[in-house]
């Protein structure tokens, strides 16, 4: 009966994506405000994360006034959270907070600065949770096709253990082959991440991990904690904006692929 009652219940709940937003950068500073053809780049993000499939609904997490105006001046919904969070993921938490989600619903952490999102890759990241019941936390992953990407800390990486969970995710090139001539993939990680509500909560009040705070990458939390994250490969790369330089490398994308 309980099992049932469970698979009912998972059945029901919603997928929200939480678009964490923050003003401030010392790279790019307004970064989420940045145009990109004629929209700001927070707006091309939430209105792609709307074409997913499977999205309940779509909000920006945010903490400044600059934002929260945009947002709203495009009709987007927006959550308005505290300066204190120290990641994104703690931004989506308190943003579920705010919302009043059930603890079994499934929060989508999309960044802000990937405004070639593919809308599928949203629905990719979920499915893990219909397989496995227990499941906490996924993310997504692409196999690099660019070596430059390989070398470049801006470039995260992850490694995974036979079943598809993440083993670690570093900005140094991993896995290194020892031996010349090795033949192996080096897969990017996509900063995409869904967790359960209940998920959240927790990872809100775990410490600051120790590898967290030196490779400055917040999904290490987890690891350090024994949490397990699942990794999806996906064929649909998103990417960042950084730098104001990157800005037109994104908009010759675009171009592409409105031609294409």
């Amino acid at each position: 009966m309980k099992q049932n009652q469970d698979k009912s219940q998972h059945q029901n709940r919603q997928v929200v994506v939480v678009i964490p937003s923050r003003y401030g950068s010392t790279r790019f500073e307004g970064k989420p405000l940045a145009v990109i053809h004629g929209k700001p780049m927070i707006q091309r993000v939430y209105e792609a994360a709307c074409r997913a499939d499977n999205v309940t609904r779509v909000v920006v997490a945010t903490d400044d006034e600059r934002i929260r105006a945009a947002v709203e001046g495009f009709d987007g919904q927006v959550v308005m959270t505290s300066a204190e969070n120290r990641s994104g993921s703690d931004r989506a938490g308190e943003t579920a907070e705010r919302m009043g989600l059930d603890s079994e619903d499934i929060v989508v952490n999309v960044q802000g600065d990937q405004p070639l999102l593919d809308p599928r890759c949203l629905d990719q990241v979920t499915a893990p949770f219909n397989e496995h019941p227990n499941l906490e936390m996924s993310t997504l992953a692409r196999v690099i096709t660019q070596p430059e990407q390989i070398t470049n800390p801006k470039h995260v990486k992850v490694v995974m253990d036979g079943q598809g969970f993440a083993l670690y995710f570093s900005r140094s090139p991993i896995p290194f082959g020892r031996d010349a001539g090795t033949q192996f993939n080096t897969c990017k990680h996509l900063g995409i991440y869904a967790y359960t509500r209940r998920f959240l909560e927790a990872f809100r009040k775990l410490p600051l991990g120790r590898l967290e705070d030196i490779e400055k990458l917040e999904q290490l939390r987890a690891l350090e904690n024994g949490h397990r994250i699942k990794v999806v490969i996906t064929d649909y790369d998103s990417p960042e904006v950084d730098l104001p330089g990157d800005i037109a490398v994104i908009e010759d994308l675009l171009r592409e692929k409105n031609r294409a």
